[in-house]
């Protein structure tokens, strides 16, 4: 295993990973502990446990999941399936890397509709406001509030960092009342100009790191990723869906 790969993999994780956390497991081999110091200097993972396959350590760096053989010498990328059951055993995995790096965001850097009770589900949703379908799950709003699902918005300007609608994305993020913005913007109102220290542009890199192609893309309080709009009553019972297979 070269460093040039390990670094072309997890290097973009860099900027933005959550605080980095020990190896889980005092038996981890020395070979693996060294491969991942030894490719990854600037960087320790965000844990080290033992794979689904024996022989195999799963290794997170932010949203990704690497696997390093117990010599050190192999790294694989990819899912681990029993064929007999057909689960996706790096499925887990994969869900918790993501949600540990979508919350690493924080959630007073998101502009969040919540219903008045307490939410029985939340999701975070990729957005943008230049996007068709974005306004109509935002024009849906109360729909999904009243089925107990907050919904926390992060900005993925999909022309990327520098457009226009970046621009307009930073001046929702920096109004004095970003809800009212946002629903302004999502309705083709304009928003006034405005600047200030915002998360716009680590919004877009973290939707670029746990692999949104467009929008809206919603996470699920379980870490699954649904990409494009769902109504509220198809997203709830996705979410619902989700909380049983864990349960299970």
């Amino acid at each position: 295993m070269n460093r040039t790969l390990l670094a072309f993999l997890v290097t973009p994780v860099l900027a933005l990973a959550a605080p980095v956390l020990q190896a889980q497991n005092a038996a981890v081999p020395d070979a693996v502990t060294a491969a991942t110091a030894k490719h990854m200097p600037d960087m320790a993972p965000s844990w080290v446990k033992p794979a689904p396959l024996q022989g195999l350590w799963e290794v997170a760096f932010g949203p990704h999941i690497f696997y390093i053989s117990a010599d050190g010498q192999y790294l694989l990328r990819g899912d681990i399936m029993n064929l007999d059951s057909r689960e996706n055993l790096t499925r887990p995995a994969r869900n918790k890397a993501r949600l540990d790096a979508v919350e690493s965001l924080g959630e007073a850097n998101m502009i969040v509709f919540s219903p008045p009770q307490a939410a029985r589900h939340t999701v975070t949703v990729f957005t943008d406001v230049e996007c068709g379908y974005c306004a109509k799950l935002h024009s849906e709003m109360q729909s999904y509030l009243d089925k107990g699902i907050a919904v926390r918005y992060v900005a993925f300007p999909r022309a990327g960092i520098g457009s226009q609608t970046y621009d307009t994305m930073v001046s929702v993020w920096c109004a004095d009342d970003p809800h009212k913005a946002i629903t302004q913007a999502k309705a083709g109102q304009p928003v006034a100009p405005k600047s200030c220290p915002n998360p716009v542009a680590a919004h877009y890199e973290m939707g670029q790191l746990v692999g949104v192609r467009g929008t809206p893309t919603i996470v699920l309080d379980n870490g699954d990723v649904v990409p494009g709009y769902l109504p509220a009553q198809r997203l709830y019972d996705a979410l619902e869906q989700a909380a049983a297979e864990s349960k299970g």
